[in-house]
């Protein structure tokens, strides 16, 4: 049964909010402003599919994309741009103000840059049991074939038939496949995911197929196939080689943007923690001017920094070291050495580090984060802790999605 929906908010995933008797339900392509036909999604009465705009929002605009709406890489393409930056800034001022912080945030820092450096394209079997490559659907598990993603780095121009023909090669699916490409300074690096055990011949297939197409690298859950080059990216003074399936951050100019930040903040902080460094975005930086303590659960990426500083040019001393914070978090003591302290956990934050920051003496704190719900949650511990939360700065290189980063400074009262 169709319905006619008066939509009057945004939502943090980028739905169309419209309220009703029953309360608030979510309309995804809906704008603030529009009135449109929907039908309820089944099995989730808060949900409705959009059927038709019968009234337009002035904010509407043309998608680049012509996948937008069913692929589920974008969420927000059909927003103009001055609505869509307040948007973003708004899911960070929205979960700090349900933390109860009240805080100045700034304007929102453009990171889109050149595109993302990193994706991960699916191989599934589809329907009559054709093979599709590409994207996760929209809130399903179908996968939607595509030919091009204008929000990709021009560096991963080759990674969806490249994706193809790795799929190709290792048909019939016996698991989902999931290909990670990633662009680095000397071409694409690829992590295979899902394959299952390889037999001889397909893995002389992948081969050819990483010689043909001039890989840098090919994995399998980590494991060799194929190198012609050790796979690196530049950060700071370093060269880092990365190791396979290797997190970054998604663009280039989102990393410089986030460091940048990190930089002015630290100020001339002398001696610097960076916890949850992963393979040293910052702490190569930091280290232009200050010793650095590097710090990460992950063993293969703390030896990719510990090489990228070794053979770096005027870097004070880096040192770097595997350890679980989640489970061995630093203490207030350990942290008494340090002038600074920049904490850049994943998603989930890390409440238990966070704790101990705020148990500590440093006087300084750099926060990084990619998701504002968690850094809120762990902020309001710093803040109880008394510290004092100077500046907000989000920054997006997740562009037309729901994702948002930001960098923040706070100082010991």
């Amino acid at each position: 049964m169709t319905e006619q929906l008066a939509i009057t908010g945004l939502g943090h995933r980028g739905d169309g909010i419209a309220e009703t008797p029953a309360g608030p339900v979510f309309v995804p392509g809906a704008l603030p402003g529009e009135t449109v036909t929907v039908e309820p999604v089944p099995g989730h009465p808060d949900r409705y599919h959009l059927l038709q705009v019968d009234e337009l929002s002035p904010a509407r605009i043309a998608p680049i994309c012509p996948h937008f709406g069913v692929c589920g890489g974008c969420a927000i393409q059909h927003l103009a741009w001055d609505r869509y930056c307040a948007w973003k800034r708004e899911l960070v001022t929205t979960a700090l103000a349900q933390a109860g912080i009240d805080a100045t945030v700034d304007e929102i820092v453009d990171a889109h840059g050149e595109g993302r450096r990193r994706a991960v394209l699916h191989g599934r079997r589809g329907v009559h049991d054709v093979l599709q490559v590409g994207f996760a659907a929209a809130r399903a598990h179908r996968i939607v074939p595509i030919d091009r993603c204008p929000v990709l780095d021009p560096g991963l121009s080759r990674a969806i038939p490249v994706a193809w023909r790795i799929a190709e090669a290792l048909e019939p699916l016996k698991k989902p496949l999931d290909i990670q490409v990633t662009a680095t300074d000397d071409g694409l690096d690829v992590d295979v995911r899902g394959s299952g055990p390889l037999t001889q011949s397909r893995s002389a297939q992948l081969v050819r197929i990483a010689a043909e197409e001039k890989l840098a690298r090919l994995t399998r859950h980590g494991e060799m196939i194929a190198q012609t080059v050790q796979p690196a990216v530049r950060m700071g003074r370093a060269r880092v080689p990365l190791p396979p399936g290797a997190f970054l951050q998604p663009t280039e100019a989102g990393e410089t943007a986030l460091a940048d930040l990190v930089i002015q903040h630290a100020g001339r902080a002398k001696r610097v923690a960076d916890l949850f460094s992963g393979v040293g975005p910052f702490a190569l930086r930091l280290a232009g001017k200050s010793a650095v303590t590097a710090i990460d659960s992950d063993a293969a990426a703390i030896e990719a920094l510990r090489k990228a500083a070794t053979g770096a040019p005027g870097l004070k001393p880096v040192t770097a070291t595997a350890r679980d914070l989640f489970r061995r978090p630093l203490t207030p003591g350990e942290l008494s050495a340090f002038d600074a302290v920049v904490f850049d956990p994943p998603r989930q934050g890390a409440q238990t580090q966070a704790a101990q920051l705020a148990a500590s003496k440093v006087p300084t704190i750099i926060a990084v984060s990619c998701n504002p719900a968690t850094f809120a949650r762990d902020a309001r511990l710093l803040l109880d802790g008394g510290y004092h939360l100077e500046r907000v700065t989000p920054v997006d290189q997740f562009r037309y999605t729901a994702h948002v980063e930001l960098v923040a400074l706070l100082r010991r009262s």
